[in-house]
């Protein structure tokens, strides 16, 4: 049996959210209804792999309608995999981390990931790269001048995942 990507889009009061699974696995997530643009940004090892949609993902799917309806730590317990150096794994690491309902500026993520030496501009770039919004909730991240700064999905997805955690 060949292994696959599994895709499955959802339905957010934000627009529609993709998820890619891949052996169980969350491998990507991202306001899209398009789940090719997700499979796109994937390594190359999971873009030889077949994309298929499927009706139901199970537990990722059962997460974010957990999230939607209420329970903001739902996300959290979804297994997820994506690639990194080990500076980018800390600094994701630190995002999942940082819980719903609450912000850190860009240098704080930094911070909790144990590099200060970091310069925001590594963080952001973790967020920029990022391949499972909202599950790594680089939304969180605000950059310390004020404002909502960049959200790959469009700032008004990045506000209205803040103000369904009460973050605003």
């Amino acid at each position: 049996m060949t292994s696959t990507i599994d895709a499955q889009v959802l339905p957010t009061p934000t627009g529609p959210l993709s998820l890619l699974v891949h052996e169980g696995v969350l491998v990507a997530g991202g306001f899209t209804d398009d789940p090719g643009a997700m499979f796109a940004r994937l390594p190359v090892a999971l873009r030889e792999l077949p994309l298929r949609t499927v009706p139901d993902l199970g537990k990722p799917a059962q997460a974010v309608r957990d999230y939607l309806d209420g329970d903001l730590f739902a996300l959290d317990l979804v297994e997820l995999d994506q690639p990194g150096t080990p500076k980018r794994q800390r600094l994701l690491a630190a995002l999942r981390a940082v819980p719903a309902g609450t912000t850190v500026s860009y240098a704080e993520l930094a911070e909790h990931a144990g590099l200060p030496r970091t310069a925001a501009r590594a963080a952001g770039a973790a967020c920029a790269q990022n391949l499972i919004a909202p599950f790594v909730p680089c939304h969180r991240v605000l950059p310390s001048s004020g404002g909502f700064g960049g959200y790959y999905y469009g700032t008004p997805v990045k506000e209205w995942l803040l103000r369904h955690e009460q973050a605003l």
